[in-house]
């Protein structure tokens, strides 16, 4: 793809999220081929946003991600500032085609993780980690049938990317859990219960946090100190309402709890 039919794949994904519309899937002509073609698109996302790059996301990091959007391995999309709300806070009304929310273990780094030939090993990793975070992300997409259009056209999308809530850093000893074992029960007032633990995101959550790394060394600019990396889905996704409120508790690592307007 060249260069102005990666912006105007951008300029049209874009423009969709402003009228709340979807499309089956991007025109032929517009419609990446490989992943490193979705990142080139999702990267002129970042640069049309009102604010700073907050962080990134991994999506499809469990078995029911990757079923939820009809793929067969993680993606990473970025998170935006204007789209993320404290714990607490109220999701705005708005269209939203999914109408999910996922209970997620969150990073913050507190050092960089630039781009590099030699692979990342989550030892490195996890000692550029800050704190750790309970999560709800509130994913959606451009596409009608998201299961059906791939990882690359996905990837373009921003990986599903939409609302992010964030609780605050946890005072636990953290690095002394297992994290892959660590149990995470999520739920939507009058609806739904879910149950699940680290082990749903890659194996362990910081498994994941290594495998973002290493894809950004591939295709991205790397992880920057400060950034804050949400893990993907350690539950099954719940389904949300509008005037509904959505929680997850993550035992000694918080709570976090959104309403959605």
């Amino acid at each position: 793809m060249t260069g102005g039919g990666a912006q105007a794949a951008s300029d049209l994904l874009l423009g969709l999220w402003a009228r709340g519309q979807v499309i089956a899937a991007l025109p032929d002509d517009l419609r990446p081929a490989s992943r490193a073609g979705g990142y080139a698109i999702q990267a002129l996302a970042e640069r049309a946003a009102p604010g700073p790059l907050y962080g990134w996301k991994l999506a499809a990091t469990s078995a029911a991600g990757q079923a939820h959007i009809g793929v067969d391995g993680p993606l990473a999309g970025r998170l935006l500032a204007h789209r993320v709300i404290a714990s607490g806070g109220t999701v705005p009304a708005g269209v939203n085609h999914m109408a999910v929310a996922e209970p997620e273990f969150a990073f913050r780094l507190r050092a960089d993780l630039p781009p590099r030939a030699a692979p990342y090993e989550p030892p490195e990793v996890m000692a550029a980690v800050a704190s750790v975070h309970a999560a709800l992300e509130i994913p959606d997409s451009r596409y009608a049938d998201f299961a059906r259009v791939g990882a690359a056209q996905l990837i373009a999308d921003n990986a599903c990317a939409h609302w992010f809530v964030l609780a605050g850093a946890t005072a636990a000893d953290w690095r002394a859990l297992d994290l892959s074992t660590h149990r995470v029960t999520a739920w939507v007032e009058g609806g739904e219960v879910a149950e699940g633990s680290g082990a749903n995101v890659l194996g362990d959550p910081r498994l994941a946090l290594t495998w973002l790394a290493n894809e950004l060394s591939q295709f991205g600019p790397g992880l920057r100190a400060g950034q804050v990396v949400t893990t993907g889905t350690c539950a099954a996704p719940l389904p949300i309402h509008p005037g509904a409120t959505a929680t997850a508790d993550f035992g000694v690592l918080g709570r976090v709890t959104a309403r959605f307007a």
